[in-house]
């Protein structure tokens, strides 16, 4: 890899997210959210079109995208955990266990069962484009939950519902990802073991504890600081973003799940800091939140493998329109009695829609890729991401806004106002 092309690509990405920063307040309030701009503006510069950007050149395509994607997913993760209020988990637990848990696992299933009918592929190898495709992504899901239009037309029990789960299901999935890759690529019995040992206790039950003891001290550090007036109020600004590198960092160095290991950290921080004192780090944070997603999506647009969704056919396309009414809006509706949040079919409904599947699914899919060897994961898992950030992406605001007409949440919230 020469010198200037890395530094062309880096100017091509500093120049987007230039460019979207320029025009980020129309863009709050466009049908065409800039994650759908980023993935067409890679998809312009990738090898298909103007060939202005090849990952291959630099080095293993799978290898460069989870790298990409674990960072960008580590860091958005801090972000998403510091926009929900500390009592919503406490508050709220029973319902998000199961959603979290329940809807993971029927999300699982369907996704598993419709790749097996559909495509035909083995079971294991189903199985695992399953558990990459069932998680809520945190990164895709943010514009949806956050900016003007959300606030607005959105009640905070969907939108912190929203960010809850797809922060939490996005390190949980480690599991279910996990059980397939090993059976695919080990003896039975020696995958079931490695599985309910190492997997299960090590980098799912060991990685949350640590994470929680992390943010723990984390902030207990930061208060004592603070009280001491030993930190500028500058250095707040960037201090959960060093806490997320240093989750995602450890994670790895310890062999463990890292994405978990970065929630629970932000979840137990949350938790220890004062909500009146976490207005710049949420402000801090969602800003380089926004500096590290839309060249994820870039980069997926460039790394697109057009071949091989044409080797997929019309079996590629009716896959995906079935995973994207199939997989999430049941589960939601199957769920409602048990979910509190969701007073109404309207609401199941709409937190049932939006469930995309975006950077958690690039970091998993170019995971199990990388290690299986096996171009077909990528494949359709590309294609269902590729869908998703154009059917959700291009959904939400209008979506957002029929919901606040059709369930009159608006229209209560200018006559609140009136009332102050």
């Amino acid at each position: 890899m020469g010198k200037e092309d890395l530094n062309t690509v880096l100017t091509i990405l500093g120049a987007m997210v230039l460019l979207i920063g320029l025009s980020s307040r129309w863009l709050e309030k466009s049908p065409v959210p800039a994650t759908v701009i980023a993935l067409l503006i890679g998809i312009l510069l990738g090898p298909e079109v103007l060939d202005v950007i090849d990952l291959t050149e630099y080095g293993e395509k799978s290898t460069i995208l989870e790298v990409s994607a674990r960072l960008t997913l580590g860091i958005g993760l801090m972000g998403v955990a510091l926009r929900i209020p500390k009592k919503f988990p406490r508050q709220n637990w029973r319902q998000l266990l199961v959603l979290i848990t329940g809807g993971m696992l029927l999300m699982w299933a369907i996704s598993t069962a419709l790749i097996y009918l559909v495509l035909g592929l083995p079971f294991w190898l189903s199985a695992l484009i399953g558990a990459i495709l069932a998680p809520t992504d945190p990164i895709a899901a943010s514009p949806i939950v956050t900016g003007p239009v959300a606030k607005k037309n959105l009640p905070d029990r969907l939108r912190h519902t929203i960010s809850f789960e797809s922060g939490a299901n996005d390190g949980l999935s480690y599991l279910f990802v996990l059980l397939p890759l090993l059976m695919l690529t080990m003896v039975r019995d020696k995958a079931l073991s490695h599985w309910l040992t190492t997997t299960l206790l090590w980098e799912v039950v060991a990685a949350t504890l640590f994470g929680l003891l992390l943010g723990y001290v984390a902030g207990k550090l930061l208060q004592a600081a603070e009280k001491r007036n030993l930190i500028q109020e500058e250095w707040r600004l960037v201090y959960t973003v060093a806490l997320s590198l240093v989750a995602v960092g450890g994670g790895k160095l310890i062999k463990s799940d890292e994405l978990l290991i970065v929630f629970a950290a932000a979840a137990a921080f949350v938790q220890v800091v004062d909500e009146g004192d976490r207005g710049e780090e949420e402000k801090g944070q969602e800003a380089v939140n926004r500096f590290f997603s839309y060249p994820i999506f870039t980069l997926l647009g460039v790394a697109i493998p057009w071949a091989g969704w044409a080797a997929l056919g019309w079996s590629g396309i009716v896959l995906v329109l079935l995973i994207l009414l199939l997989r999430r809006p049941p589960v939601l509706l199957l769920l409602k009695p048990f979910l509190p949040a969701l007073q109404s079919k309207k609401d199941a409904l709409f937190l049932g829609w939006f469930g995309p599947v975006a950077v958690a699914a690039i970091y998993y899919g170019s995971m199990a890729e990388h290690r299986l060897q096996e171009p077909l994961v990528w494949d359709v898992v590309s294609l269902v991401i590729f869908a998703s950030v154009l059917a959700h992406g291009l959904s939400a605001t209008p979506l957002s806004r029929l919901y606040g007409k059709e369930t009159g949440y608006r229209k209560k919230e200018k006559k609140q106002k009136r009332s102050d």
